[in-house]
Order: structure tokens, then sequence, then C-alpha cells
């Protein structure tokens, strides 16, 4: 993912579900884009940001072995519209994995003003598209940047950590980069 429609995890249980924020800032490009003069966020961004959260938490379910991509919006109703200064809370929790996909329900709330809710399903990809559109080190580094592990919880309870097969595949790939690049990068 290049575009974060999220400011940062607030709650992540494994498995379960995931709240995250999203603050709207005059600053925001899209903001002038879409209404000139009565700047919002598209209800498109909002979707995004939903899908972003629930399909991180897919992701790190299955220790980001699956390759997720968001299929379909079966249901999707906004109630109002969010504005510069409105923060979002974004909710999602998970209905199902299968093996073929999975399903998230998903709010969006203005502080106590329901402002969304969807339902978001998601595929998982074969691994013949694995290497151009999927990078280890991508997953690992939105789920740090995000706070997820600072705030998220295992299954078990205990907390979240970065699964060992992503921090291997970091560590190997940077041992094949000469040290002149790699300096600055790590995650």
């Amino acid at each position: 993912m290049r575009w974060y429609w999220i400011d940062r995890f607030i709650e992540f249980e494994s498995g379960r579900s995931a709240k995250a924020v999203k603050t709207i800032s005059l600053a925001e490009d899209h903001l002038h884009d879409h209404y000139s003069n009565h700047p919002m966020i598209p209800n498109s961004l909002v979707i995004e940001g939903l899908a972003q959260t629930g399909g991180l938490l897919i992701c790190e379910y299955k220790q980001f072995a699956e390759r997720v991509v968001l299929a379909k919006i079966p249901k999707a109703r906004f109630y109002c519209e969010a504005i510069p200064g409105d923060r979002l809370i974004y909710s999602t929790t998970i209905e199902y994995i299968k093996r073929e996909g999975a399903m998230v329900t998903a709010t969006s709330y203005k502080e106590n003003e329901l402002h969304a809710e969807a339902e978001i399903v998601f595929a998982h990809l074969d691994d013949s598209r694995h290497d151009s559109l999927f990078e280890p080190e991508t997953f690992l580094r939105m789920m740090r940047l995000l706070g997820a592990f600072d705030v998220g919880r295992a299954a078990d309870g205990g907390p979240l950590v970065p699964p060992k097969r992503l921090l291997e595949a970091i560590d190997a790939k940077d041992r094949n980069v000469p040290e002149s690049v790699s300096r600055g990068t790590r995650l």
C-alpha cells in the first residue's frame, strides 16, 4: 500500500477486531480536488481507510502469509459528511476468514455520531502475484508506523509481535543490499 488512509491504530485484537483513527486536516490535497468550495473527505477514501484497517487485521491473523486484496463492498452507507477538523474512528470486526477470502464489518464514527457502516470482502490471491504486489517489509513497516504492535494483542492475550517469517525475510534482503544503500532504511 502506498497511501495510508489511517493515522494510527488505537486497538488491535488478532483475529477479532481493530480500531484506527483518521484525523482530517485541511492540508490534505484531496479535500480541495473534489469540492472546491466545501472541503470534505470523499466517501471512497473513507472506504479505503476502513479497508486498510480490516485488511491489515486479516493479513496479521495469518501472519501475512495470505495476499489479501479488496474484492467488493456489498454494503456501504454514509450518514453524514466528514470535514477538516473531524476525527474519524474506524472499527472493523472479522465476520469470517475462509481459504478464498474474508469479510469484515466496519463502522466509522465522527466522535459519537455514526458516520458510515460497511461490509468489506477481501480475496486471497494465489502465489503467482506475490513478488509484484507484496513485499514483507511493506506490511511490517505499515504495522509499525501505525502503532499496531504498540496497542495490539495476540489471540492468546499476549502482546502482538511481528511474525518471525517477516523479520527473517527483511534480514535476508538487507544482507543482499550494499551497506551504503541500506544505512538509514532499517524498519
